[in-house]
């Protein structure tokens, strides 16, 4: 289980970006953040796994407060936390094979992992996660040949073998169009399903949101004003989520 309690973050800017927020994720949950562009939504995902660090508040991790780790031990409590990204963040010069057992770089030495040489078993969880993910025979191929959702399949895979707890997914479909983004995400949110992994899901995308998500919480200036099931997202929730911009977010 995920527990987010008051987190809260200010840039150096002056910026605002989360004031108390405050939830958990658990079970096999897939619960979706939406709101305008400077709600906080990435934020609030890279606070969870500390890629930002929070000013205030607590996440904890299955009991683990991840806000009080040192650097080393948060090394490992990432393991934990299976991360997708927006812009795949794959390396390209690198096979989707190579791309995708980087997901087991936390539990290997570094001797072996600059080598690629990884245990039998994490190689053949790879060959299993990849058929999973519709990229059976593309082991060979590099990074920089696979179209965008492809890219984003590997960065699924990569995700599912670090066998996390939790799957924390940014904008998976921002630079995919709108068939590849509904095939990616009912991947998502499937594969999650099937091994018990809840998700936190970061989207600027409503009806996708409302199409795969258990459970919608929404930011409107680091503020959650809207946290509830997809059929409770009504107009006037929206209109309190996005204002002015309920239109575009319906769009």
């Amino acid at each position: 289980m995920l527990e987010v309690s008051g987190l809260e973050k200010t840039y150096p800017t002056g910026d605002h970006a989360l004031r108390g927020v405050s939830f958990t994720v658990e079970g096999r949950d897939a619960v979706f953040v939406i709101g305008p562009s400077g709600a906080g939504k990435s934020t609030l995902l890279r606070c969870v796994n500390r890629l930002v660090e929070p000013d205030r508040g607590v996440v904890r991790l299955d009991g683990l407060d991840v806000t009080a780790l040192d650097t080393r031990a948060l090394r490992a409590a990432r393991r934990r936390m299976g991360m997708i990204f927006q812009e795949f963040n794959l390396v390209e010069r690198l096979t989707v094979m190579e791309n995708v057992l980087s997901g087991r770089l936390g539990y290997v030495g570094l001797w072996p992992a600059w080598r690629r040489r990884f245990p039998p078993d994490d190689v053949e969880a790879a060959y299993r996660t990849l058929a999973r993910v519709g990229l059976e025979g593309f082991e060979n191929k590099r990074a920089d040949e696979l179209s965008g959702g492809q890219r984003q399949r590997v960065g699924i895979a990569r995700a599912l073998v670090q066998r996390p707890q939790i799957l924390l997914v940014d904008e998976p479909t921002s630079s995919l169009d709108p068939r590849t983004s509904e095939t990616v995400m009912a991947l998502i949110t499937g594969l999650a399903a099937e091994d018990g992994i809840p998700a936190l899901v970061n989207i600027h995308d409503v009806p996708l949101a409302r199409a795969f998500a258990r459970r919608i919480i929404g930011l409107a200036a680091g503020r959650i004003v809207f946290d509830g099931p997809p059929a409770m997202l009504d107009e006037p929730a929206l209109e309190k989520i996005y204002g002015a911009r309920l239109h575009e977010a319906n769009a």
